[in-house]
């Protein structure tokens, strides 16, 4: 009996928290024709019943010039 609760509390305490991602987070102008990524694990802890983001990483991408209209 006590190695099957030992055994289900381990199984527990090794399934409470998972890691997701990366995804993106946020995506904005920088203002000079170009884009601003980031990038963010989604950490998701059933134990406690919280989600947050861990290991973000930004990017930035030139989107070149546009052509003018006439």
């Amino acid at each position: 009996m006590f190695r099957a609760i030992t055994l289900s509390t381990l199984v527990i305490a090794l399934t409470a928290c998972t890691t997701a991602g990366p995804y993106v987070t946020n995506i904005s102008s920088d203002g000079n024709n170009g884009l601003n990524i980031e990038k963010c694990q989604i950490k998701a802890d059933a134990y406690m019943g919280t989600i947050s983001t861990t290991g973000c990483t930004s990017s930035h991408i030139n989107l070149g010039s546009t052509p003018s209209q006439k």
